[in-house]
C-alpha cells in the first residue's frame, strides 16, 4: 500500500469517514477535518507508532475573503518515520475566528500560532501565550487579511523618521 493511502486509511479510522476530506493536489497530500476533530487526529498523529508525524513545521492561514468559510487554517507536520510532510487543515465559518491550539501537542506551533493570530487575527484557544510578534499590542488590524488595505491604513503605525 501506498504511504498516502495508508495515512488516509489510519486518519478516517481515527476522526471518522465524514469527518475527514482528502485532497491530493501536485503530489501534496492535504486532510481536511472538522474543527471539532482536530485534537483528537493531532493526537493520534503525533502518538499512532505507525505514523509518528512529530514535527510541525509550520501552521499559517489562507483568507478565502468571499467565501462562507472565510479562513482555512493550515497545518505541515512530518513524519521522519515516513519521510512525509501532511497538510491538515481545518475551515473556519463564523465569527469569532476560532480554532483550539495544536501547541500542547506540538510545541513547536506555539510561534506559528502567534504569527497566524497577528497577521489574520485567528485566535487559537488554550494557547499557552497568545499575543502578537510583529505588530504592536494595541494594532486593531490583522494585515494578511484579504480586507486590509494594501497601503496600510493612514496614520494606524507612525513610520520611523527618515534620517538626515
Amino acid at each position: 500500500m501506498e504511504v498516502k493511502e495508508f495515512i488516509v486509511q489510519k486518519v478516517k479510522e481515527c476522526v471518522g469517514e465524514a469527518n475527514v476530506e482528502v485532497t491530493d493536489a501536485f503530489g501534496d497530500l492535504s486532510i481536511t477535518v472538522k474543527k471539532e476533530k482536530l485534537l483528537e487526529l493531532a493526537r493520534f498523529l503525533k502518538e499512532n507508532n505507525e505514523l509518528e508525524f512529530v514535527m510541525c513545521k509550520d501552521v499559517t492561514a489562507v483568507d478565502w475573503a468571499t467565501r462562507k468559510k472565510r479562513f482555512t487554517t493550515v497545518y505541515h507536520i512530518y513524519s521522519f518515520k515516513l519521510n512525509f510532510t501532511l497538510r491538515v487543515k481545518v475551515n473556519l465559518d463564523e465569527e469569532p475566528y476560532q480554532v483550539e491550539s495544536v501547541a500542547p501537542i506540538w510545541e513547536s506551533a506555539n510561534w506559528y500560532e502567534r504569527e497566524t493570530f497577528d497577521m489574520y487575527g485567528i485566535e487559537f484557544l488554550n494557547h499557552p501565550d497568545l499575543r502578537r510578534m510583529y505588530m504592536p499590542e494595541g494594532f486593531q488590524y490583522y494585515p494578511l487579511r484579504k480586507d486590509f488595505p494594501v497601503m496600510g491604513i493612514p496614520g494606524s503605525l507612525p513610520l520611523p523618521q527618515k534620517p538626515e
